[in-house]
């Protein structure tokens, strides 16, 4: 796969997630939503890197993909990151399943979906 179709497949692959992340909201399924927009940034993440001629790593940690594609964010921005790594962690494993669950109300699915869809935006003017 050439560089070029990498970074396409990186940044359609963000998108279609983006797409699912609006539907999974619309069905009420906020906790699938909410992993979905970490796999949103995930990919978008590493399509800047691709976009650099560097290979992305095989990882779901949001902060280290904006430090390996030279993102500089700020306090604010590394705070959402970090929610967000939670959301990948918390939808996968059992343990972690009830508890998020619980705390992935409308409001909460909605304020994170925003705050995602904005730095998406930025990221994507980078």
């Amino acid at each position: 796969m050439s560089n070029a179709e990498l970074i396409k497949y990186w940044f359609g692959s963000a998108q279609q997630d983006w797409n699912t992340t609006q539907v999974l909201l619309e069905s009420h399924r906020y906790m699938h939503a909410l992993f979905f927009c970490h796999l949103t940034l995930e990919k978008t993440l590493k399509g800047i890197i691709a976009r650099k001629e560097k290979t992305p790593p095989i990882t779901h940690d949001l902060l280290l993909l904006a430090e390996l594609a030279n993102i500089e964010l700020s306090i604010e921005q590394a705070q959402l990151l970090s929610d967000v790594n939670a959301f990948n962690i918390r939808a996968r494993y059992d343990d972690y399943k009830n508890s998020f669950y619980k705390r992935a109300t409308v409001s909460y699915a909605k304020k994170y979906i925003e705050k995602v869809n904005k730095f998406k935006i930025w990221l994507k003017k980078q």
